[in-house]
């Protein structure tokens, strides 16, 4: 007696299609149901604060490690992504605030991959600007390119100060060859009082004098500079260090590399990448 189990029929796995189609729209009306608990819990409708970057960030790092298959990385991660972007929105309505000075195309293709299509997507000429309508609105997201340049500006002062928005979150979280939305950008939001994630902490700092061992510093430390823009001031850097480094370890690392250091302000920060090969 053969022990060989039969092969099934084209209409038989239609039909295991279809039912796992159901339970997963099911399963996504449940979790639209608790969110509507929660809702009723956190009064999160009524604070505008939904976003939570370091469970995020846990969730999209759990997904990669255990995906196989098939099915492409790229499309679990937007799957998931516009999940979370939309029960968060559900929660708190937003708007995601983009700096198309580079382009409209990349920073559209970014919002949509992370956000959806539910989240409006709003543009503005410069990344001032968009710091600006994050810092008037009410629970809003500001995007813009960290490539973008000296001819910007030094954007990130704007992001000094203790009600300024402050960078939330880096984009691509998840790192690959060939992602779809893979222009790095910053996330901005208001200020998150406990839900800020600090594996990586930015800061805005103000050189009256530069010199070439500070790169060497940064690195020391496991830090950059991140972009640079010189004013009337001098030289204004957003510089990236490890959440582990005290701000006054950073600012000592940097005076004895032999630079003038006016001012070292913290500006926000965000999970440290995963990266997948």
């Amino acid at each position: 007696m053969s022990s060989e189990r039969p092969v099934p029929t084209l209409g038989e796995l239609r039909q295991e299609i279809d039912r796992i189609d159901e339970a997963m729209h099911r399963l996504l009306m449940e979790r639209g149901a608790i969110i509507d608990r929660l809702i009723s819990v956190k009064k999160t409708s009524e604070s505008g604060s939904a976003f939570r970057p370091g469970r995020e960030a846990s969730m999209m790092r759990a997904l990669a490690e255990r995906h196989e298959g098939l099915l492409p990385l790229d499309t679990v991660e937007s799957i998931w992504r516009v999940i979370i972007a939309t029960f968060t929105y559900v929660q708190a309505p937003y708007a995601v605030h983009a700096d198309i000075s580079a382009g409209d195309a990349p920073m559209r293709d970014s919002a949509r991959f992370h956000f959806g299509f539910t989240v409006p997507y709003v543009s503005h000429p410069s990344a001032a600007a968009v710091i600006e309508a994050v810092a008037s609105g009410r629970g809003d997201l500001g995007i813009f390119r960290i490539d973008q340049g000296a001819s910007s500006g030094a954007w990130w002062r704007a992001l000094a100060g203790n009600d300024r928005p402050k960078i939330i979150a880096r984009l691509p979280f998840i790192e690959r060859p060939d992602h779809p939305a893979g222009t790095p950008v910053f996330v901005i939001s208001k200020p998150l009082t406990d839900a800020a994630v600090r594996d990586v902490v930015l800061y805005a700092a103000q050189f009256e004098r530069w010199h070439k061992d500070v790169t060497g510093a940064l690195a020391g430390l496991g830090g950059e500079a991140v972009a640079s823009a010189a004013d009337a001031y001098g030289l204004s850097v957003l510089i990236a260090a490890p959440g582990t480094i005290a701000a006054s370890h950073l600012h000592t690392a940097l005076t004895d590399a032999g630079a003038s250091l006016a001012q070292l302000v913290e500006v926000g920060s965000h999970a440290e990448r995963f990266r997948v090969k």
